[in-house]
């Protein structure tokens, strides 16, 4: 894994296409995970299914999307992104390069 900062000093583990964003404790950005805590994490899923495909697929399974679609930054550049929560309260983000 390489280390990246980006944003205002965020960092990230980042390895192929995959990114790990990682959270000060006390200093999260939102969206976050509903009890942000040390050692938790935010999990993003790259798809190549459209976002709006992807939204309706899972509001239809009444998961409540709580940001996006939203432009953000990915591990290898721009992605579209949506966020909703699972079970357990930890933020998932669903997204798709542009």
């Amino acid at each position: 894994m390489r280390v990246e900062t980006f944003g205002e000093g965020r960092k990230a583990l980042c390895f192929g296409r995959q990114k790990i964003n990682l959270h000060q404790f006390g200093k999260e950005f939102e969206p976050k995970a509903k009890a942000p805590a040390p050692a938790t994490q935010d999990i993003c899923l790259v798809s190549t299914v459209p976002i709006a495909e992807l939204e309706r697929h899972i509001s239809s399974c009444g998961v409540v999307i709580i940001e996006g679609p939203i432009k953000r930054t990915g591990a290898t550049g721009p992605i579209n992104s949506i966020y909703f929560r699972d079970p357990d309260g930890n933020l998932i983000e669903v997204s798709n390069y542009l």
